[in-house]
């Protein structure tokens, strides 16, 4: 579980929450309904114009896998990539039909390099994979930036409808600094919503993306390089590239894995 995710946003709202506590005897004024019916009501509404049913749900779905799975780590890939090296090179390429893979790119670069399959057929097969994952990818980030956009747009729609129904009151000037209030919470909540939890998730789906993409561009270079040479060093200082010079690992810690 990504524990970073999850304490970023319950900090930040707990955070929020004490403030407004300690600088206020009376929590429920804080608390309209109508606004948060504009707020949500609107931002969740214009979302579904925007984009798909299938795709909003996606970007749902996405968001609670940030929370429960951790981040993948290119340093292990590259391990895994230079085991697979030493089993193609003693064993030959045909070794790797065999090789069990929880990544379904993982296997079918394999799968394609066992079949000795042209190189170039390999590199654009699995880069259009690649490319592929980035557009279905990017539509979830997307739909949390405009989620983020939306929620504050409707905020300060709500406190427009406030403000018209506190000025048809002026007569009675006991009213303006409550109804005033009520107005300003629309966008309270929109900020709220957009500051601490959508456009954060947009964030952390975009980085989560670049990861799973240096690890599949890591797993498709890596394959190629099975097929050019099996030298164990070439392969190493090909796919090392990927990583900073200084989270590099030794070469000789891809011997210990199981293969």
């Amino acid at each position: 579980m990504d524990f970073t995710s999850f304490l970023g946003i319950i900090s930040g709202l707990a955070l929020i929450v004490t403030a407004i506590v300690i600088g206020s005897s009376d929590f429920t004024i804080f608390v309209n309904v109508p606004g948060i019916m504009i707020v949500v009501g609107g931002t969740v509404a214009a979302t579904l114009v925007t984009f798909q049913f299938r795709d909003t749900m996606a970007a749902i779905r996405a968001a609670f896998i940030i929370f429960v799975q951790d981040k993948q780590n290119p340093q292990m890939m590259i391990a895994t990539m230079l085991q697979l090296t030493k089993l193609a090179r003693r064993e030959g390429l045909i070794a790797l039909s065999r090789v069990e893979a929880d990544s379904p790119f993982l296997k079918r670069a394999l799968n394609m390099a066992s079949d000795a399959s042209d190189e170039a057929y390999i590199r654009n097969t699995l880069q259009a994979d690649i490319d592929s994952l980035k557009m279905r990818h990017y539509v979830v980030q997307d739909v949390f930036k405009k989620m983020g956009a939306y929620a504050p747009a409707f905020g300060m729609l709500g406190t427009l409808i406030g403000l018209i129904q506190m000025l048809s009151k002026l007569d009675d000037p006991e009213t303006i600094g409550p109804a005033m209030a009520v107005a300003l919470l629309t966008t309270f909540y929109g900020s709220i919503l957009s500051t601490v939890v959508f456009l954060p998730i947009a964030g952390k789906l975009k980085a989560r993306t670049l990861l799973e993409i240096q690890t599949l561009e890591i797993i498709r270079d890596g394959t190629v390089s099975l097929l050019g040479s099996n030298n164990y060093l070439a392969v190493y200082e090909r796919l090392s590239s990927y990583v900073p010079a200084h989270q590099r690992r030794p070469p000789g810690l891809g011997e210990n894995l199981d293969e």
